[in-house]
């Protein structure tokens, strides 16, 4: 599976990076979307949404409202994304409705929890 991580940190306390590590130890090709770039868990970043080669099985958002509005304008010009899981914190319902609107499968849900255990802090 192809995982688009929106919102990739290096902060291994912060979800967005809970969420590289998650996937990726089970074997999924992740795709970290950071506009600062580099490295996440030794997975190379991608600084933005439109820049990530697709398609993608689902993306997982870990950004607010604003920002994830924005977010879902670049996943409805990819249009090869399958489904957007809108995690805790991401789920405004400006961003729900936004998603809804241009046609992305929708799952406002933790993407984590949904995969297996929440990998730790450290």
């Amino acid at each position: 599976m192809r995982v688009m991580v929106i919102g990739a940190s290096s902060d291994r306390a912060k979800f967005g990076n809970k969420a590289v590590r998650a996937y990726a130890a089970l074997g999924h090709e992740v795709v970290p979307i950071n506009p600062k770039g580099g490295r996440i868990e030794g997975v190379p970043v991608v600084g933005s949404i439109g820049e990530a080669e697709g398609p993608f099985d689902l993306a997982s958002l870990y950004l607010p409202a604003e920002p994830g509005l924005e977010a879902v304008r670049a996943l409805a010009e990819r249009g090869d994304v399958a489904e957007l899981w809108l995690n805790p914190g991401a789920d405004d319902p400006r961003v729900v409705e936004a998603a809804e609107q241009v046609g992305l499968r929708v799952v406002q849900a933790c993407s984590i929890m949904a995969v297996g255990p929440m990998p730790s802090d450290g």
